[in-house]
C-alpha cells in the first residue's frame, strides 16, 4: 500500500505507430484529388462542360484520355490548354477517368457497375488540400 506522497511507476506503453501511406504514383494522385474534387462539386465532365472551363479559365487541371479516337476533340481540349495556360495530363482509358470523375453506379457491393466513359474532365476546385494533391501539383510542375 503507497501513501499520498509515495509515487508509483506506471510501466509506459508503446506508442502505436500510424500506418504509412502507400507511395503515391500520379495515377493514383489523380484518382484521389478527382474523389475530392467530386465531393466539392469542382468536375466539368464531357467537351461542352471542359471547353466553356478551359475557355473561361476556371480551370487548374484539364485530364484528356489517351485513347481518345477523334482527333479536333483532342487538337481542341490541347489548344485550349495552351492558350490559357492550364496544365494538361493524359491518362491511360477513357473508363477508368469516366469512372474517376463519378460516371458510374454502384452496387450494393460497392462495386462500379455501368461505367461511362469519359475523354475528358477538367478540375475547377480542388476541394481539400492533402497528401495526393501535393504530389500532383509536384508532379505536374516537374514534367513541365
Amino acid at each position: 500500500m503507497s501513501e499520498e506522497g509515495d509515487v508509483v511507476a506506471v510501466p509506459e506503453v508503446a506508442a502505436e505507430e500510424t500506418p504509412l501511406k502507400p507511395a503515391l504514383d500520379p495515377l493514383t494522385a489523380v484518382q484521389e484529388v478527382l474523389k475530392k474534387a467530386l465531393v466539392y462539386d469542382g468536375l466539368a465532365r464531357g467537351l461542352k462542360e471542359c471547353a466553356k472551363a478551359l475557355d473561361s479559365r476556371r480551370a487548374h487541371l484539364c485530364l484528356l484520355a489517351s485513347d481518345c479516337d477523334e482527333p479536333n476533340y483532342v487538337k481542341l481540349v490541347e489548344a485550349l490548354c495552351a492558350e490559357h495556360n492550364i496544365s494538361l495530363m493524359h491518362v491511360p482509358e477513357a473508363k477508368k477517368l469516366g469512372e474517376w470523375a463519378g460516371l458510374r453506379k454502384l452496387d450494393q457491393a460497392g462495386e462500379a457497375r455501368k461505367v461511362v466513359g469519359c475523354s475528358c474532365v477538367v478540375i475547377k476546385n480542388y476541394g481539400e488540400e492533402t497528401d495526393a494533391l501535393q504530389y500532383l501539383l509536384e508532379h505536374l510542375k516537374n514534367s513541365s
